[in-house]
């Protein structure tokens, strides 16, 4: 059985999608697949991993059926990576959940005004498109 490795973003956000523009770029194992929050799919994929939550405000990684939220989830992102970005993994670990949990609301909460936003999610070209799920 393959190892399920979605990540769900908001793909109106330009912090989100510069994110996912570098996850891309270092995914050497290409292991992950892509979908935005505001997609049909990303309902069904979090239904199907137990997760309810209908405003979400945070990347999710779906990694072999369980939604990971917040810093958890970029983290273990990070560390999916490999090295040398799976030391952001165990360098962010170290700190408690409700600490890495804060930075991220407050980046969360103003990624629009720091970072803008588009008027609707990007399309990947064709190169990527195999790597988003619609």
């Amino acid at each position: 059985m393959q190892q399920q490795h979605i990540i769900l973003f908001d793909g109106v956000c330009n912090l989100c999608n510069s994110f996912v523009q570098r996850i891309i770029k270092y995914d050497k194992q290409n292991v992950f697949q892509f979908a935005s929050l505001q997609a049909n799919i990303a309902t069904e994929l979090l239904t199907k991993a137990n997760y309810h939550n209908k405003n979400l405000n945070t990347v999710v990684y779906i990694k072999n059926g369980e939604a990971l939220i917040k810093s958890t989830a970029a983290l273990h992102i990070f560390k999916t990576l490999g090295w040398p970005y799976k030391f952001l993994f165990y360098a962010g670990i170290i700190f408690p959940k409700f600490f890495r949990d804060f930075i991220y609301g407050l980046i969360s909460k103003n990624r629009y005004k720091w970072f803008g936003r588009q008027n609707k999610c990007l399309m990947p070209n064709a190169a990527l498109k195999s790597k988003f799920l619609s």
